[in-house]
C-alpha cells in the first residue's frame, strides 16, 4: 500500500461495477460454477482469479483455455445470459455503503463515473435496477476501449470524461486487474474487496478498504 502527504486533492472519481458497486461479481461465480458444473469442470480460484475484472470476451477464453473446452465464447456468452436472467431478477443488490457514499458525493458535487469491463447493455441495466444510475455522470463500457483491464485505458478516458489529470481522481476497485490499471493510469487507487478478491494483490493503492462505508473513503475525499 502506497500513502503520501504531497498528493493532490481529489477532484473527481471514478467506480468499477461489479463487485464494488453491486453484486454482481457473486452472481458471477454462480454463473461461472453453473456453466463448468454441466461440462463436468469446476470452477477453481486460481482460474477466478484470473477472469475477475475482464471483459467476458477475455474471461471467457481464459475459462475455455484453462479447462480445454470446445465451446465457443459466443456459445458460453449465451448460457451467461440465460442464467443470469434469473439471477438479476432475485439476487441483485448494491454493495454495502454504495447509496451513501453516492449521497455524500452529490451534496459536494464532486463528479463520478463507472468505468467497468462489462457491455454497455448489461451496465446501465444493473445500475437502472438498483436505482443508481442517475448518480454518474457516464458509464465507460468495455465498447468504449480497444484494450480492457488490466489495461489502463479505460481509467485513462475516465479522466478525460471527468476534466481531471489522473493524479486527481479516486478510482475505486475491488480486483486486481481494476486496480493494476487504475495504478497504471497514474490515478489514487483504494481497492474494495469482497468475498473472493479478498485474496488479490493490490499493490500501488492507497490503501484496501473494508467496504465503501470505510470512513477513510469519506476522509479521502474530504466529505466526511
Amino acid at each position: 500500500m502506497t500513502d503520501s502527504s504531497d498528493r493532490l486533492p481529489i477532484r473527481g472519481v471514478a467506480f468499477d461495477l461489479d463487485g464494488l458497486l453491486v453484486n454482481t461479481e457473486e452472481l458471477y461465480q454462480h454463473v461461472g460454477s453453473e456453466l463448468l458444473r454441466r461440462r463436468g469442470r469446476t470452477f477453481e480460484a486460481d482460474l477466478l482469479d484470473r477472469m475477475m475484472g475482464r471483459p467476458q470476451q477475455v474471461s471467457l477464453q481464459i475459462m475455455i483455455d484453462w479447462h480445454g473446452l470446445t465451446d465457443t465464447i459466443e456459445t458460453l456468452a449465451g448460457e451467461t445470459r440465460e442464467i443470469f436472467v434469473d439471477l438479476l431478477d432475485t439476487r441483485l443488490a448494491p454493495m454495502p455503503g454504495a447509496a451513501l457514499l453516492l449521497e455524500q458525493m452529490v451534496q459536494r458535487g464532486l463528479p463520478r463515473g463507472v468505468a467497468t469491463s462489462s457491455g454497455p447493455d448489461f451496465a446501465h441495466d444493473v445500475l437502472s435496477r438498483v436505482g443508481l444510475r442517475d448518480r454518474f455522470g457516464f458509464v465507460l463500457t468495455s465498447a468504449d476501449v480497444t484494450h480492457g483491464k488490466p489495461h489502463p485505458e479505460i481509467y485513462e478516458r475516465a479522466a478525460e470524461r471527468l476534466g481531471v489529470a489522473p493524479a486527481e481522481m479516486l478510482v475505486l476497485e475491488d480486483s486486481e486487474n481494476g486496480c493494476r490499471a487504475a495504478v497504471a493510469s497514474g490515478a489514487v487507487v483504494v481497492a474494495v474487496p469482497g468475498g473472493h478478491s479478498r485474496r488479490h494483490d493490490f499493490t500501488g493503492a492507497r490503501f484496501v478498504a473494508d467496504s465503501l462505508a470505510d470512513p477513510r473513503i469519506a476522509r479521502l475525499l474530504a466529505i466526511a
